[in-house]
């Protein structure tokens, strides 16, 4: 069994930072790609950033030049650093992974999403 746990969402003004966390943990053989996904109210779930298991990325274009996905040294983490956030910035962020588990299978898996409000 495979857990993913986010942390770090919260509360910020206008052109604030916030710092999102990922770890995975369970019967794990090995993790590629890693995702963050948002959902904002009445709206359907967006990509918002990628990185592969060599370490390339992509982002949406609403991010792009704010935000910053990476991985850990234990690459079972995940990190998303958020910059001059912006009130249409606020969602549910959700981590994601393609993960290969023991004894055997590979499929996607989702945490339960983290809130992030972007308000003054």
């Amino acid at each position: 069994q495979v857990q993913l746990v986010e942390s770090g969402g919260g509360l910020v003004q206008p052109g604030g930072s916030l710092r999102l966390s990922c770890a995975a943990s369970g019967s794990i053989f090995s993790i590629y790609a890693m995702n963050w996904y948002r959902q904002a109210p009445g709206k359907e779930r967006e990509l918002v950033a990628t990185i592969t298991s060599g370490d390339s990325t992509n982002y949406a274009d609403s991010v792009k030049g704010r935000f910053t996905v990476s991985r850990g040294n234990a690459r079972n983490t995940l990190f998303l650093e958020m910059n001059s956030l912006k009130p249409e910035d606020t969602a549910v962020y959700y981590c994601n992974a393609d993960i290969a588990t023991l004894p055997g299978g590979r499929m996607d898996y989702w945490g339960q999403g983290t809130q992030v409000t972007v308000s003054s």
